[in-house]
């Protein structure tokens, strides 16, 4: 099956609906998501990036009692939520609950349990995590520059700022972000943490505008948008953690060639979600390679974007791309 990007319908509406409020995070693509991944009863599902369970609701909901649904999460908290969430649903599946990132996941799955038959990684964040000035995640609110998604372990943004030289900042500003001002963002860094700790939210958003001078009026984002994108990419590893996903999906593909067990199943489907450019590139590049190789098909002719009503209703949802493949029986 291949789902045109460009189609949409209100036929789902019931059948899958947008989760909202109650939980604090609206699900992106939800529809073309249950469409692409088509989980039926029975089957044993992956949600490697369960957030507060928008997604896995849906995907619970179908699969049924008789299902399977493995949930991973780096937040605890957002993994418990989903978990108690799914487990109240009449006629929910056996769930799995994972705490951790999704690069290892071919060593997690549960052991002797059934294939996956479908699998989604949305690799944004949930709305809950950047609405939390605790997490430090966005500058709208002052907070502790943290951008840990697993709050539990691992470097800080504002520990990181500390250690890294100015040249080794501005690389990863310049490469993550994409920040034509990287350098002068990086110098001011520098300078200001020799007479001060740079901990907060607050202090690093003025730092970045002050690097743009005049030109921070003229900016179509808020200046400081691609430092912190670029330090929550590089706090959380998220393309190095994206890159051992698609090596898992990749060697699993070559595996259910071959005929040979693994964790996904013979003509399991997987899609990927991205938010930025740099991941959606890994993804593009590593489908390809399993397509080109015959280990799979594709699903998505082109990335699957947000309709505007879609965007116009959750205005997170502008930069989704949605790819997807079906590896080959």
């Amino acid at each position: 099956m291949t789902l045109n990007p460009g189609s949409r319908g209100d036929r789902d509406a019931v059948r899958y609906p947008v989760a909202s409020d109650p939980h604090g995070h609206r699900p992106v693509l939800l529809r073309e998501v249950m469409d692409l991944l088509a989980p039926v009863p029975g089957e044993s599902v992956i949600d490697l990036t369960a957030g507060r369970g928008g997604h896995a609701a849906a995907l619970g909901a179908s699969v049924g009692a008789g299902g399977v649904l493995t949930l991973l999460d780096r937040d605890p908290d957002n993994l418990a939520y989903a978990g108690a969430r799914i487990a109240a649903m009449p006629g929910a599946p056996r769930v799995h609950q994972i705490h951790a990132d999704f690069r290892s996941v071919a060593l997690m799955m549960p052991a002797g349990g059934p294939p996956a038959n479908a699998v989604l990684a949305d690799l944004g964040f949930a709305s809950t995590q950047i609405d939390d000035p605790a997490r430090g995640l966005a500058f709208s609110h002052d907070g502790p520059l943290d951008m840990r998604l697993d709050p539990t372990r691992g470097e800080t943004a504002a520990q990181l700022v500390a250690r890294l030289d100015e040249r080794e900042l501005a690389d990863i500003i310049f490469q993550y972000g994409e920040d034509p001002f990287a350098r002068r963002i990086a110098r001011n860094i520098a300078q200001t943490r020799v007479r001060m700790p740079i901990s907060t939210t607050d202090q690093l958003a003025s730092l970045v505008r002050e690097s743009y001078g005049t030109r921070a009026a003229a900016s179509r984002l808020h200046p400081a948008t691609r430092t912190f994108m670029a330090l929550r990419i590089a706090v959380n590893d998220e393309l190095g953690a994206l890159e051992g996903l698609v090596a898992a999906v990749r060697d699993a593909a070559h595996a259910a060639a071959s005929g040979l067990p693994t964790w996904l199943a013979a003509g399991a489907r997987v899609a990927i979600m991205s938010f930025h450019s740099l991941e959606d590139r890994i993804v593009k590049r590593a489908f390809a390679q399993m397509i080109e190789a015959g280990w799979a098909e594709s699903l998505t002719r082109k990335p699957v974007e947000a309709s505007p009503a879609e965007v116009g209703a959750n205005p997170r949802a502008r930069s989704a791309k949605l790819r997807a493949i079906k590896l080959v029986r």
